[in-house]
């Protein structure tokens, strides 16, 4: 049986289930990821040879550019969603979800990953490092709506601007992980180069790099009259401006997730009303949710097949737990005190902090550029937590936005209701 055919004919299978599946599960307390989960496993179990049969840490180059491609078209896509100006106050929640929420995440997921799993100091950073983002890619269901639709409630946007930063943001802990690791052998001065490189050179570059190629593309667009990109109506120039902006940010050693996802929001900021935002979005959207299905399907298979979850314990599943049942609900509920959000909103901000893709990136780049110990069960662990969080989240979030849906509509109700005298 000629193994590329089989798999060219999953993969058409796939991609029309990329587009039939989210109206069949609409009203479902469940996901599109936890059906590519499913399928993924089925394919594993199937007597066919299959592509998606691979081992991750065998196959390090190829997981480490898809997720990456992934995720940086899931980052364009989530910045031109937002309706919201970026600001102090109006985006005050993402601040606090950012400056508090993320660092204590990180802290805390490491030293559970020195004191339970047993892990080294390097590869417990490097573990909190890839756990502590949420994900813009399967955090599409508790996003903000397409541009324009006025599905921007705090909840949503809280969720959808956190994930499109903190991709970036945790990218200096991913370092100090790999600084460590290379400077047990090598003695290098780590803390000064991580400072002066990872965070100052590498964070400003990038937010230099995406703000200011964000404002050159709206120029392009929607400045130059005959000429402009939006006159093409194509959704693909998303994808060429996804590209460049990373690519070129990367060359000068910047963060490409920063500057994709503020690029992003700066082009919708130089002429937020335009119908082109939405055809870039949706193209966006598409190419995301393709790429998304096919890497959750080889995920699926990974998990199925047992290669790199075989070596799971109770300590694994310990850490797995407290990271989803209480480390990010927790923090993610301290940091948002004060803040003026109800309770119950707070709540779920705090505990909708899904993992996916990101983490999975975050790792295979890492295990690239040194040498951890125990990475094996760095692995096994970070999987195990993003597996569980695409079932528990997405059995979740139907009835949660439901809930946040109808009490949005009576509070709007209650405001136009006309006063009797």
């Amino acid at each position: 049986m000629d193994i590329y055919i089989v798999t060219l004919t999953i993969l058409g299978l796939v991609i029309l289930l990329t587009a039939w599946l989210p109206m069949l599960m609409r009203r479902l307390p469940l996901s599109l990821p936890i059906a590519c989960l499913a399928i993924g496993a089925l394919l594993a179990w199937s007597p066919f040879p299959l592509l998606p049969r691979f081992n991750p840490l065998e196959n390090r180059d190829f997981t480490e550019r898809m997720t990456e491609i992934v995720v940086i078209v899931a980052l364009m896509g989530a910045g031109l969603k937002l309706d919201r100006p970026i600001g102090w106050r109006r985006w005050g929640t993402t601040w606090r979800l950012l400056g508090i929420a993320m660092p204590l995440t990180i802290a805390v997921l490491a030293l559970l990953g020195y004191w339970i799993l047993g892990l080294g100091v390097a590869s417990a950073l490097l573990l909190g490092a890839s756990l502590a983002p949420t994900d813009p890619v399967l955090a599409s269901d508790v996003q903000v709506g397409p541009p324009k639709t006025g599905e921007e409630d705090e909840v949503r946007f809280a969720l959808t601007s956190e994930a499109g930063l903190n991709d970036g943001l945790s990218f200096p802990f991913v370092h100090l992980a790999i600084a460590m690791a290379v400077a047990t052998k090598e003695g290098n001065d780590l803390f000064a180069h991580w400072a002066m490189i990872d965070i100052v050179w590498r964070l400003g570059a990038g937010v230099v790099m995406g703000w200011a190629m964000g404002k050159l593309f709206g120029v392009f667009s929607f400045k130059l009259r005959d000429i402009s990109l939006a006159k093409t109506q194509d959704g693909f120039v998303a994808l060429g401006m996804t590209f460049t902006v990373y690519g070129l940010t990367q060359l000068i050693g910047g963060y490409g997730f920063v500057a994709v996802f503020l690029a992003a929001v700066a082009f919708r900021a130089s002429e937020r009303d335009d119908d082109f935002h939405e055809q870039l979005h949706d193209f966006a959207e598409q190419i995301e949710r393709l790429l998304m299905m096919v890497l959750l399907v080889c995920l699926g298979s990974i998990a199925a097949s047992g290669q790199l979850l075989a070596g799971i314990d109770w300590r694994v599943v310990t850490v797995a737990v407290l990271a989803i049942a209480l480390v990010r609900p927790l923090i993610g509920w301290l940091s948002l005190i004060g803040s003026g959000h109800p309770p119950g909103e707070a709540v779920i901000i705090a505990v909708f902090g899904i993992r996916g893709l990101g983490s999975i990136y975050y790792l295979a780049y890492a295990s690239g550029h040194a040498e951890f110990e125990s990475v094996e069960t760095v692995w096994a662990t970070v999987l195990m937590i993003v597996i569980a969080s695409i079932v528990v989240h997405g059995t979740a979030v139907t009835p949660t936005m439901a809930w946040i849906d109808g009490r949005r509509a009576r509070s709007k109700q209650v405001v136009d209701r006309p006063s009797v005298h």
